[in-house]
């Protein structure tokens, strides 16, 4: 089994702390673990398995570099099952480390999370954990998410999205459509996750600086209207054969008192008692029966498969409006991901399990 992290995305290092805490966890006795780091140039390297050079220490982020063992596929041999991985060093034959007969991509953020590295694993016929090409994309496009949602029948909340050329031809037309929107506004890379590139705006004065702060992650970017309601979580697991999505209880972050004003980058992934996690979340019975649905209903329209975090805001009239699909969320121990399966009564390393068994059952190509 390959896992596969790092990556040339702005989250590189969130995936290789995710990576941590999967090398910690996963049953070595079962699987045969291949680790494998893409560097933020985009080189493959095989790399320790040890999760402590990739766990997160307090001021230092954690990085793959270029080690002279350069990874790449080789041509599965006739009647062989997996794709066979060689290992290219400067000055020697490339050796063969064997076959690979299933992928856990690890990769958070463009260029690992948007369906490219899903297209080349299905170009290669090679089985992955996680959502396909076009789930894969839908889902890291926040605007294309939108109106996938909105096709569904599920409540988007009102935003404005501002591209490359529109920026760039007429920004003051891109600030009035913005500021038409109902303030605080959040002010978003549209293909970017981990919070990153994310402000938060009081009045139109902040908008043309958060405009270029997201604009450093991602030219396109979504200006969402804040929504005045609790955030409310659900984590879903592809179903066995024909079943439906399965849903965990839904959860709630609170951010703590003293501490960030939303949850952002240091909420989720550095200091983990700056946020705490209800599960289930205090919600009444039907309100927690009817945005789990609403969390398979998401699930299912951008077709994802194996799993994703469904992210809603819960209003003081009782409405759910949905903010978000994460098809390759967090998952280092402090995630809610696998929190929330934790509450719902299925362990982290049961979870990495589940995981395996569904992308095993599942081949490539149309299905």
């Amino acid at each position: 089994m390959l896992v596969l992290f790092g990556g040339r995305s702005s989250e590189h290092s969130v995936s290789c702390v995710t990576a941590a805490g999967v090398l910690e966890a996963i049953d070595r006795t079962r699987y045969d673990v291949v680790p494998v780091g893409i560097t933020r140039s985009g080189q493959w390297s095989l790399v320790s398995g040890d999760p402590s050079a990739w766990s997160l220490r307090s001021d230092v982020l954690p990085e793959v570099t270029a080690n002279g063992q350069t990874v790449v596929m080789g041509a599965p041999a006739d009647g062989s099952e997996g794709q066979e991985l060689l290992v290219a060093s400067p000055g020697s034959v490339p050796q063969s480390i064997g076959g690979v007969d299933v992928v856990l991509p690890l990769l958070h953020g463009p260029f690992g999370e948007d369906g490219t590295l899903q297209g080349m694993l299905e170009l290669a016929d090679m089985r992955y954990v996680g959502s396909g090409v076009l789930a894969s994309a839908v889902g890291m496009d926040k605007h294309y998410m939108k109106v996938v949602f909105a096709a569904a029948g599920l409540e988007v909340g009102p935003y404005e999205v501002i591209t490359d050329r529109q920026w760039r031809t007429d920004a003051e037309a891109c600030l009035e459509r913005a500021a038409a929107l109902v303030f605080p506004l959040f002010v978003k890379p549209a293909r970017a996750g981990s919070s990153l590139g994310i402000t938060r705006v009081q009045d139109p004065a902040g908008l043309w600086d958060a405009v270029d702060a997201a604009r450093v992650f991602d030219p396109k970017v979504v200006v969402e209207a804040g929504i005045d309601g609790r955030e409310i979580e659900v984590a879903v697991l592809q179903g066995r054969g024909l079943d439906g999505p399965r849903t965990s209880l839904p959860g709630e972050i609170a951010v703590q008192p003293g501490g960030a004003a939303w949850y952002d980058f240091e909420a989720k992934y550095v200091d983990g008692a700056a946020a705490e996690l209800s599960c289930p979340a205090d919600l009444p019975a039907p309100v927690i029966e009817l945005v789990r649905r609403l969390a398979g209903e998401a699930f299912e329209a951008v077709g994802g498969e194996g799993l994703a975090r469904v992210d809603f805001f819960y209003t003081p009239g009782g409405r759910l409006v949905i903010n978000e699909i994460n098809t390759m969320p967090g998952f280092t121990p402090i995630s809610m991901y696998p929190q929330m399966w934790s509450k719902s009564g299925l362990g982290y390393t049961a979870l990495i399990d589940e995981l395996i068994e569904l992308a095993l059952e599942r081949g490539t190509g149309l299905r």
